[in-house]
């Protein structure tokens, strides 16, 4: 797709309800990150188009046969999906590319694999993963039985569009759940494409539908509803507090929540390869120009080693090639928003005025178009209490902090607020092992920064960060319900 033309890219402005696209007026402009240009409009769902969208996923969900059937007959609808969205990559790429701050390269090598090769993992589980039989008396049989909740909303972020919002629906659909999803209303396109290969698939309409919309009217509305029996959601810690107020209000729903994070790196003197060590940093802040819930923000760096290690990371900040997501040579995309970009930095300035020391970046990049683009940016000289440090910033910024002894580092490693992810790279395994056990992160990678292309191992976070996990066996029965029975095989005499 060397030869990509954003303006070529035509998307779907409407919701998709019952199997079929459904128009209404557009109340809203969407605008591509790289450019900041409008390329299309797009409609916001209010109560009534909300309830409309779930009562269709409810009416499936309990006259379809998609909960009743063998669960690997709807393992192959899932599977036959997943194959539809990796032969469509010619149509998905372009979509999630040109709408997103996903760079067309990574769009077609990673974001629509992935996205298919999720939905074959969870596919797996369901006629793998059920209920169990209990140790009771010989004379009674004691069971809990797993079945699906009924309508899970799910509500995906804008980062990565197409993955996130597999990781939500997948394990939902697999468990025989109905799904309403809301995509972010600045990312909604790549969703409605995946709900018409659904079609293709096999899947009964109204089992995955597409809402459009912002989050206080039409996320408020699908979270509350009645017939919503649990919600899922990636996003901001404070979006996540007020959609858990508002399932408390509204019935008491379970929820699954992936929130913000401060994750923070920590190299010791003995990482067992520095130079590698510093191209991995690097990666870890500027991959998805650091508009990532897991993003590595805080080096935590061993006295002896850190201007060495700085330096490295300076110079894999240098070789980033920023531009327009449809640019195959781009490395470095676009911030999301002009308006986040300039709150980036906002928040670097008044970093720099609280003490801090810039190593490099620290400023806006001027690059074709009227998009948002930022910097990799180093600061060193910081403490706890300044904002780049406390704050979850999205975006490709790093802070810098050094120790001398590993009490220090642990000390420095965990945050107040925030425990998502940690990575700790040293070539002492007791070391290595008793740092996964103390940090307070849901996931620690150790010499290494970020996940694998399999989907086993569970992610989600601790304190503001989030309840719950996606991906993994965990995520899978996390929409599942268990009922428990027990039967008295003792007849009255």
């Amino acid at each position: 797709m060397d030869n990509m033309n954003p303006d070529t890219v035509a998307v779907q402005g409407a919701h998709f309800i019952g199997g079929r696209y459904v128009a209404a007026d557009h109340a809203m402009e969407v605008r591509r990150p790289s450019d900041n240009q409008v390329y299309a409009g797009l409609p916001v769902a209010d109560a009534a188009m909300v309830d409309r969208a779930v009562q269709d996923a409810w009416t499936a969900f309990k006259t379809s046969n998609w909960a009743r059937q063998a669960p690997r007959d709807r393992a192959r609808v899932l599977r036959k999906w997943a194959q539809l969205i990796e032969a469509d990559i010619a149509t998905l790429a372009p979509i999630e590319s040109v709408g997103s701050t996903r760079p067309i390269r990574d769009a077609v090598r990673w974001d629509v694999p992935f996205t298919a090769e999720g939905i074959r993992f969870f596919a797996e589980f369901a006629d793998k993963v059920g209920g169990d039989v209990a140790a009771t008396r010989s004379d009674t049989l004691g069971m809990t039985i797993a079945e699906p909740y009924g309508v899970i909303a799910a509500i995906a972020p804008w980062n990565f569009p197409l993955v996130m919002a597999s990781w939500k629906i997948a394990p939902a659909l697999a468990a025989g759940n109905a799904v309403v999803l809301k995509p972010s209303e600045l990312t909604p396109f790549s969703a409605l494409r995946l709900a018409e290969l659904a079609i293709a698939a096999g899947m009964p309409p109204g089992i995955f539908n597409v809402i459009q919309g912002n989050g206080h009217e039409t996320g408020d509305a699908l979270v509350r509803h009645p017939r919503i029996a649990k919600v899922t959601f990636t996003g901001s810690t404070r979006t996540g507090a007020a959609i858990m107020a508002a399932c408390a209000e509204s019935g008491t729903k379970p929820v699954t929540l992936e929130l913000g994070g401060k994750s923070p790196q920590l190299v010791f003197a003995d990482a067992p390869d520095l130079d590698k060590t510093a191209r991995m940093v690097a990666a870890a802040i500027t991959g998805n120009a650091g508009q990532v819930c897991v993003a590595g923000s805080r080096l935590i760096v061993e006295r002896s080693v850190a201007e060495q290690l700085v330096a490295g990371i300076g110079a894999a900040f240098a070789t980033l090639r920023p531009g327009h997501t449809w640019h195959p040579d781009t490395t470095l995309p676009p911030i999301i928003r002009p308006a986040d970009a300039a709150r980036i930095d906002g928040m670097v300035q008044r970093t720099l005025q609280a003490g801090a020391r810039l190593v490099t970046g620290g400023r806006l990049l001027p690059v074709t178009g009227e998009g948002g683009y930022y910097a990799p940016t180093i600061l060193m000289g910081v403490d706890a209490g300044m904002e780049a440090v406390r704050d979850e910033i999205f975006g490709p910024v790093l802070t810098v902090q050094v120790f001398d002894d590993d009490d220090e580092a642990l000390a420095l490693g965990d945050h107040p607020s925030y425990g998502l992810a940690a990575g700790v790279h040293t070539a002492n395994l007791n070391r290595a092992l008793r740092f996964a056990h103390q940090l307070e992160a849901g996931t620690v990678w150790v010499n290494r920064y970020g996940r694998t292309d399999d989907f086993v191992i569970p992610t989600g976070g601790f304190k503001r960060s989030g309840m719950g996990k996606d991906l993994g066996r965990q995520a899978y029965e996390a929409n599942l319900r268990f009922k428990s029975v027990l039967i008295d095989f003792a007849l009255p005499v």
